[in-house]
């Protein structure tokens, strides 16, 4: 069996099952569920129910290839990650179908993931064979003087990682990739809703030459919780709630973790930003991948003298995005990941429209599909502004003074990213020195991010940095060295 082709293949009974990797074998679960394309509501494929007894036998596993992966060359680490990026790019059609059918994303943004997927494979080859140490100089003090003594770098061993249906390549990439990359073995629980999409990455890294056991991939709600209280885990890297994030956090113990959450997309446009630049921007980096990205444009906070004409103009640029088909190529905005989701950000939408605030565009639903909705007038305390949406939602506020703007994102309970549109050098380095988040983003919106980046936030949007180079700093351990001459 090709389990690649079998998660595309129907039968009379419908879509193939997925198999399980364990131990650099594929086995079937004794429990499955059905995955359904929130578009067409038909099953787009069978799911493992990963179980407690699965679970071990993949921590075995990881447990027993640890040294092996650790032992092995960093250029032939190197060398399995290069493979796997080609085999991505040649596989990259079929993989945006089941990435579609699956999780609703338009068919373009699916494609466009899995070719930005192989920057993430082919930076964390070149960072395989960059692991380096440091010399540390000990002839500051007498007791050091002639001493030699430097820093190395090891595998942790065995990664846990948990990863989430929004982009479930890319994000699967950046626990696999730098994990092969440093030395380690992994056990990845794949997001429930993208099951194929995970597989379907997994074949290819099979294909590539992974050796057995160094990546094992279990599927299901069940054993995420089991996972990262494993003692067999030595570090858990995960992307998904702030809500799960502190979960994991409290059950780690004093294993290191790093937790990528969320984000309420903070966006600023001062008084003498270029507002005709600055509103498409902000409008299409709303409604991209149905605003179902933590660094999604949220919230726009525009100086007053420019508020009137930048809500026209975000308007007109929401309005000539289509809604439709996630299957066709020329739909920009497909579905939310199921209907209950599209209903909850509808119901925010509500609420806001009921206290006060203007529904300029969009804000209708469509079972999971639901229109893409520019807000005016909106206040701090609204769901739509303090809580992360997670849909195709932007809301827009006037301000007078940008001190008080920076003031109201430092103290949000989120800090992932906060763009600032400005001509002044000044007011720049203003935000810079005063907006509390992980990343600011001169000249544009909260929705940028390079794969070779340090990527993470404060606060309630996580703990560390992800990008190859940093994720390898994450999932390597230091030990000095001492030399007694």
């Amino acid at each position: 069996m090709n389990p690649t082709s079998a998660v595309l293949a129907t039968s009379e009974t419908g879509p193939a099952e997925i198999p399980m990797l364990i131990g650099g074998e594929w086995r079937r679960a004794s429990e499955t569920y059905e995955v359904r394309d929130p578009y067409r509501k038909t099953v787009a494929s069978h799911a493992p129910r990963s179980s407690l007894a699965d679970l071990d036998d993949a921590l075995k596993a990881a447990v027993a290839a640890k040294p092996k992966i650790a032992a092995m060359p960093a250029f032939e680490r190197a060398a399995i990650l290069r493979r796997a990026a080609k085999l991505l790019i040649e596989r990259a059609d079929a993989i945006a179908e089941i990435m579609t059918r699956e999780t609703g994303k338009a068919v373009k943004d699916a494609k466009a993931e899995i070719l930005r997927s192989q920057d993430t494979l082919s930076l964390s080859a070149e960072e395989a064979v960059r692991i380096e140490g440091e010399h540390i100089p000990l002839d500051a003090s007498a007791m050091g003087a002639g001493k030699i003594c430097f820093m190395l770098r090891f595998p942790v061993g065995v990664v846990a990682g948990i990863t989430p249906f929004n982009a479930p390549v890319n994000l699967a990439c950046h626990k696999i990739a730098p994990s092969i990359a440093a030395g380690n073995a992994l056990v990845l629980k794949a997001p429930p809703q993208s099951p194929g999409v995970v597989h379907a990455l997994a074949q290819i890294f099979v294909d590539a030459g992974t050796p057995p056991g160094v990546l094992n991939v279990l599927y299901g709600d069940l054993v995420g919780p089991a996972l990262v209280r494993d003692p067999r885990v030595d570090f858990i890297t995960f992307t998904g709630s702030p809500a799960a994030g502190a979960q994991i956090k409290a059950n780690s113990g004093l294993r290191r973790v790093a937790l990528e959450l969320g984000g309420n997309g903070i966006t600023i446009v001062h008084e003498d930003a270029d507002i005709a630049e600055a509103a498409p921007i902000c409008g299409r980096n709303a409604m991209r991948l149905a605003g179902q990205s933590c660094i999604s444009v949220q919230t726009v906070y525009v100086h007053r003298s420019q508020y009137a004409k930048f809500v026209e103009l975000v308007a007109a640029e929401v309005g000539k995005l289509k809604l439709g088909d996630p299957l066709d190529p020329t739909t920009d905005v497909g579905t939310l990941i199921d209907e209950g989701a599209a209903r909850r950000v509808e119901s925010w939408i509500e609420e806001a429209a009921a206290n006060g605030a203007r529904v300029v565009t969009g804000g209708k639903r469509h079972g999971a599909q639901l229109e893409p909705t520019v807000i005016a007038d909106a206040k701090p305390a609204m769901k739509v502004v303090c809580d992360e949406v997670f849909g195709p939602v932007i809301s827009l506020l006037p301000y007078d003074d940008i001190d008080e703007v920076f003031r109201f994102v430092s103290e949000s309970r989120f800090g992932l990213q906060t763009g600032i549109f400005t001509k002044s050098t000044e007011t720049a380095i203003r935000a810079v020195r005063n907006i509390r988040t992980g990343g600011v983003i001169i000249n544009g919106s909260s929705t940028w991010r390079t794969d070779q980046l340090a990527y993470g936030g404060v606060k309630d949007s996580g703990i560390g940095r992800e990008g190859p180079r940093y994720s390898i700093r994450d999932m390597t351990e230091e030990r000095m060295v001492l030399f007694n001459y």
